[in-house]
């Protein structure tokens, strides 16, 4: 079993390129959905109306998963930030000193996600599927952060072609397609200051979205005894950081466009 862990971004929609032109040997690809109301809108509608259209018209798999509850009903990571009884922030929300806290988003809504997937099909430590990841030659350095399941074989097709982010930008354009935005969820606290400012200025809705956010959880957390924590890192509320942070050019990189979180 191979399949390409989708994340609806640059380098794994170049993936799905690739796969298209038969260059690289995947053609079932898993785009793990944390929900719809945690994903990007600009994410879910370019996985759904174009990359899944794309996908099928070169002859490959696209399934959409979801964190299903044993019941069978899907959970978001949104709802599970919202759980009266939560205890434990699933995000990397950000310290005082503007240090990013544990995590457990990438794993419980995507790594899990795509793992029950390849369990139910047979992936076994035996025989393991095979999961090839969008990580280009330009962050190298994430290669080894992928945590490996005893399931699975990471594989990272870009690294072996030699291809960058550019490069990918090139290969989706050349195929007639869009290049697709930034893939992450809309309230991530790795965004940059100029993504959050960004998200201010043309999404007011989502930066409202986030800043609510952000106050719920330091709820959650008074009531616990805890400290304040932030989606910036300095170490103030969101609304107010954005607007006090000097304007300055800045890359909006950030998010998950290899298929799986990343910082």
């Amino acid at each position: 079993m191979r399949v390409i862990s989708y994340g609806g971004g640059v380098q794994s929609t170049a993936l799905l390129v690739l796969a298209a032109q038969r260059k690289i040997d995947f053609l079932t690809f898993l785009f793990a959905n944390v929900g719809d109301e945690s994903e990007h809108p600009a994410t879910l509608a370019y996985v759904r109306e174009i990359a899944a259209a794309y996908a099928g018209r070169h002859g490959i798999a696209m399934h959409e998963l979801h964190r299903q509850r044993r019941d069978g009903s899907i959970e978001t990571l949104w709802e599970r930030l919202h759980e009266p009884r939560l205890r434990s922030i699933p995000i990397p929300i950000r310290m005082d000193n503007g240090a990013p806290g544990r995590r457990s988003c990438t794993s419980d809504f995507k790594i899990k996600v795509v793992a029950k997937w390849l369990k139910e099909r047979g992936a076994t430590p035996r025989n393991p599927a095979v999961v090839g990841v969008g990580i280009s030659l330009d962050e190298i350095h994430r290669a080894n952060k992928r945590r490996c399941e005893p399931y699975e074989q990471i594989d990272y097709p870009l690294l072996d072609l030699a291809l960058r982010r550019d490069d990918c930008v090139q290969i989706i354009t050349t195929a007639g397609l869009p290049v697709p935005p930034k893939s992450a969820c809309f309230f991530c606290p790795f965004k940059t200051v100029a993504a959050w400012r960004h998200q201010r200025r043309y999404e007011p809705e989502l930066f409202e979205k986030s800043v609510q956010l952000e106050a719920v959880l330091n709820e959650k957390r008074a009531m616990l005894g805890r400290d304040a924590a932030y989606l910036t890192r300095y170490g103030v509320p969101l609304d107010r950081a954005i607007q006090a942070i000097p304007e300055r050019p800045e890359h909006l990189d950030s998010g998950c466009d290899s298929g799986w979180c990343g910082s």
